[in-house]
């Protein structure tokens, strides 16, 4: 919107320059003409066309600013985008089509045309959104203290207080074009050259619309190489930029001045002093000032800059022309005050003069009132000294009742006030006895919450008694059925245990019948061996009876031929045997001693 209105100030005065016969109407090729320089300069595309269809029910005549409006902000201002121009360029365009017709200034002038536009600038940022514009005094006189306050010398001058001080001035206001006569005017009489107006003019310029909050040469730290260099720094709300050079051209870093930035004071080192830092998320930027002063100012800018980026205001003196503004609506406002007041002390005044005038005239009544009273009290007075023995009588008599009566009075109002006391008792009685009312009320209300509060946490208690009485009579019976399933498991362990016993009792007497066992195999394999050797001795013998020996034959074939090898288990392998049941083992007992009878048996038959 700040930007919107900036614009439309100066196409306003590029319109009304156009205006040649001051009649409030350009013609519709000037304003072709105006329309495709204003495309040009703020980089939006240009439809010829489109001021035709837009004026269409029109012929070639004039247009007035009013008729042009719609055409401005539907297909020229509604496509500004900011970033995209530069305002500069805009503001040149529009001086040059309003100087040539309004600003033409004496032989003696200081102001170069540079310095009146930027003036023109400066004055259209300062005015109100009002047309025509026009700036109000304060306003004008605060630029000017501002142009000098950047100059060795003074630029206001009694001519200019004279001339802002003048009625119509101070009614209307102060157009562009007497600003800037009065400008070169002032400047004339001080005896100022231009260079220095064109340097404090292009200060401020960049102080106030090219939103320049402070600048200038300070000495930063590296940070690869960490040397420290001279750069020409340039602080606007929300970046710190810094440069080669004071010309801006050649941009070596720009600092992002926002929330997540904060500025401290450093100590004094390498060989630098009154040095401060930058901080950002990212990086922190040493710099150091060429005096303490400087270093403050520093600061001072960077935190207004901070506050301005926190508050999301993009300029200084935006601010703090709403703020004048609304000092110069807050005096006008104590100015009509006063005005208002001022206007009533008058009326109260004569309301005043004319209550004296009336007393004034109630005294000279008075006073020939008491003149007409003296002649007629004259004129009574031998009547009253006729009457006045009558009078005495009468006022004794007077008296006497005037007594009676004070002493009636004097009753009456002791009564009165023993009836007053009275009816205050009864009053505070009564307000004693509505109090203790009230608090009976209010404590039967208590009673009654207390009751119905007791009431349910007994019913909430009952009910809380009947579910652990439940919760009981449930733990009871898992108690008891806990009991049971432990007796049974009791039971079924004295039964494993018991059955475990006779178990054991069994692989003993097990065991004990195996030792016996195996002592019978062993004295029945001693009995085979001493069956078998005495088989084979009989064998021999056998052999010899029956073959008998020749020559030339050998001794052990035969009885090799006749008698097959028995093979006679060890010891070893018998025990190596896997054990078996006792009847088994009785079996190999009784098999082993009927081969062993019948071993015998056969070699007896043979």
């Amino acid at each position: 919107m700040a930007l919107r209105a900036a614009l439309l100030k100066s196409i306003w005065y590029a319109f009304t320059s156009l205006d040649t016969e001051d009649s409030g109407k350009v013609s519709k090729s000037q304003l072709k003409v105006l329309s495709h320089n204003l495309h040009s300069v703020l980089r939006i595309p240009h439809d010829p066309a489109a001021l035709e269809r837009h004026f269409s029910d029109d012929d070639d005549g004039p247009v007035s600013s009013q008729g042009y409006m719609p055409y401005l902000n539907q297909f020229i201002l509604d496509k500004v985008i900011e970033g995209t121009f530069v305002k500069e360029e805009v503001d040149e365009l529009c001086w040059t089509l309003c100087s040539k017709k309004n600003y033409r200034p004496d032989a003696q002038r200081v102001l170069s045309n540079q310095d009146s536009m930027r003036l023109w600038c400066l004055f259209n940022f300062l005015a109100d959104d009002r047309y025509p514009l026009t700036l109000v005094p304060e306003e004008a006189e605060y630029l000017l203290r501002k142009v000098s306050s950047v100059m060795p010398v003074e630029l206001t001058c009694v001519e200019l207080e004279e001339f802002l001080s003048q009625d119509a001035v101070q009614k209307d206001g102060l157009s562009v074009w007497s600003f800037l006569d009065v400008v070169n005017t002032a400047a004339v009489s001080r005896g100022l050259d231009g260079d220095s107006i064109r340097v404090a003019v292009e200060k401020v310029y960049r102080e106030m619309v090219g939103n320049v909050l402070k600048e200038g040469y300070l000495w930063k730290k590296g940070h690869l190489r960490r040397n420290w260099t001279e750069r020409w720094f340039c602080l606007k709300p929300g970046s710190l930029s810094y440069y080669i050079s004071e010309d801006c051209r050649d941009c070596k870093g720009v600092i992002e001045v926002d929330q997540n930035c904060c500025v401290e004071v450093l100590t004094d080192r390498d060989g630098k002093r009154c040095m401060f830092c930058v901080k950002t998320l990212n990086k922190t930027f040493e710099i150091s000032a060429p005096d303490s002063r400087q270093r403050q100012e520093w600061i001072t800018a960077l935190q207004t800059a901070l506050r301005l980026s926190a508050e999301g205001r993009v300029s200084l003196h935006e601010e703090l022309k709403e703020r004048r503004r609304e000092l110069r609506e807050e005096r006008e406002r104590r100015r009509a005050l006063r005005a208002e007041e001022t206007r009533r002390l008058t009326e109260l005044q004569g309301e005043r003069e004319e209550q004296l005038a009336e007393l004034e005239l109630l005294k000279e009544a008075q006073r020939q009132a008491q003149a007409s009273l003296q002649h007629e009290e004259q004129r009574r007075r031998s009547q009253h000294e006729e009457l006045q023995k009558t009078l005495q009588r009468q006022l004794q008599e007077a008296q006497e009742a005037r007594a009676n009566l004070r002493a009636e009075v004097a009753v009456r109002d002791l009564e009165a006030e023993h009836q007053q006391r009275r009816i205050r008792e009864l009053e505070d009685l009564h307000h004693r006895l509505q109090e203790a009312l009230e608090q009976q009320i209010r404590a039967r209300q208590e009673e009654e919450t207390y009751r119905y509060t007791q009431t349910r946490l007994l019913a909430e208690e009952e009910e809380k008694v009947k579910s652990l009485l439940a919760l009981q009579e449930d733990q009871e019976e898992q108690l008891q059925q806990t009991q049971r399933e432990k007796q049974e498991l009791l039971q079924e362990m004295e039964k494993k245990s018991q059955a475990l016993d006779e178990a054991q009792q069994q692989l003993d007497k097990v065991r004990a019948s195996r030792r016996r066992v195996d002592q019978d195999i062993a004295a029945a394999q001693r009995k085979l061996r001493q069956a078998s050797t005495s088989v084979k001795h009989w064998n021999v013998q056998m052999n010899r009876l029956m073959h008998p020996i020749g020559p030339g034959d050998r001794r052990g074939s035969s009885s090799n031929l006749l008698a097959p090898p028995v093979r006679i288990p060890s010891v070893s392998e018998s025990e190596s045997r896997p054990p078996q049941k006792q009847n088994s083992l009785h079996c190999e007992n009784m098999d082993c001693g009927d081969n062993e009878n019948k071993e015998p048996t056969d070699a007896e038959a043979v």
